[in-house]
């Protein structure tokens, strides 16, 4: 049984991975500031006696030293959610991105300074990647991000520096981290409030209203489900293999938007009606997208055996009827 944190436990990925250590048997504190997470997420496991719950920010001195102090692992995934968040906050992004991270690597090296051992495993994202022409992405490509004049890409840029002190934290003073990149993951949980398109379209199609689709909806991308996620992100922190390294982590099975509200109307069996909107409407007018978002997963399952259970149609399945069970208990 190890004892583990969990940042950002109470959010939509923080909740999965909290529940399924706990079933493992081990010890977990969450933190959380429930900004975007909130502890309903974690309804399941609230009276687990294996669980330890503290609202509050890791970018705050004092509780990170604390929260950090006597545990074998950390997985930090507290951070800024949601395109629409980034694009109207971007001075909030950067330092809710920063920040913590930054405590909480000081932290881990002062602890592996005295002779101990702790697991890091640091949540990254795709959008590290800005606007590479390449048709997949892998770690090893350069970062093409845009001009500071666009807010959007302060969230990839304030997580590439996240990165960068993840690594040079094992390279310069042994702190174990392994670094994991996600490319939009969706499941139960998962809301739409900050711009996350699935659950966006699964909320519309329920409730009869129109599925908005941003630009012309050709825009390709990989969702994968929340619990093949977590299982990834577990086995590598297991594997030494993965310390010191960058992994993509998701679906490489590509989809238009378009063809994802297309099949969320037909699989709910709704009648709503499909509008298109442009970027400028929807977040402002210096909105930059990236066309293609698709992953190279190779450098994954040459590492770790877990291979996703969850195919495109079978993941909104699971959203729709989650969603549709969350609508019964409120009603």
């Amino acid at each position: 049984m190890a004892r583990i944190l969990v940042t950002g436990g109470a959010g939509f990925i923080g909740s999965h991975l909290t529940e399924a250590l706990l079933e493992q048997g081990h010890k977990v504190r969450v933190v959380d500031d429930e900004s975007t997470g909130s502890v309903a997420n974690l309804a399941a496991v609230r009276d687990n006696p294996r669980l330890e719950y503290i609202k509050g920010s890791v970018g705050d001195a004092e509780l990170s030293r604390c929260a950090t102090a006597d545990v074998d692992e950390v997985y930090h995934l507290a951070a800024a959610v949601g395109v629409a968040l980034i694009a109207r906050k971007p001075m909030e992004t950067i330092e809710r991105n920063i920040r913590p991270t930054e405590l909480l690597l000081a932290n881990l090296r002062a602890r592996v300074q005295r002779g101990e051992r702790v697991k890091c495993f640091l949540a990254s994202t795709s959008e590290v990647y800005g606007k590479n022409p390449k048709p997949f992405w892998r770690e090893e490509d350069d970062l093409v991000f845009g001009p500071t004049t666009c807010p959007r890409w302060s969230y990839g840029a304030s997580k590439a520096i996240d990165e960068f002190m993840g690594l040079a934290s094992w390279r310069e003073h042994n702190v174990p981290v392994v670094v994991g990149r996600f490319f939009n993951v969706v499941g139960p949980r998962q809301t739409g409030a900050y711009g996350m398109v699935l659950p966006r379209f699964v909320e519309s199609a329920l409730a009869g209203h129109p599925l908005v689709v941003h630009d012309d909806g050709k825009q390709l991308r990989c969702f994968a489900h929340v619990s093949d996620v977590v299982a990834a992100v577990m086995e590598l922190t297991a594997t030494e293999d993965a310390v010191g390294r960058v992994f993509n982590i998701g679906s490489d099975d590509p989809v238009t938007i378009l063809d994802l509200a297309q099949r969320v109307v037909a699989i709910a069996e709704s009648s709503s009606s499909i509008e298109f909107q442009s970027y400028r409407a929807a977040y402002d007018e210096d909105f930059e997208d990236v066309r293609r978002r698709v992953p190279d997963l190779s450098r994954l399952r040459h590492t770790v055996a877990c291979r996703p259970r969850f195919n495109m149609d079978e993941i909104i399945r699971d959203t729709i009827a989650w969603k549709r069970r969350s609508m019964s208990q409120d009603n």
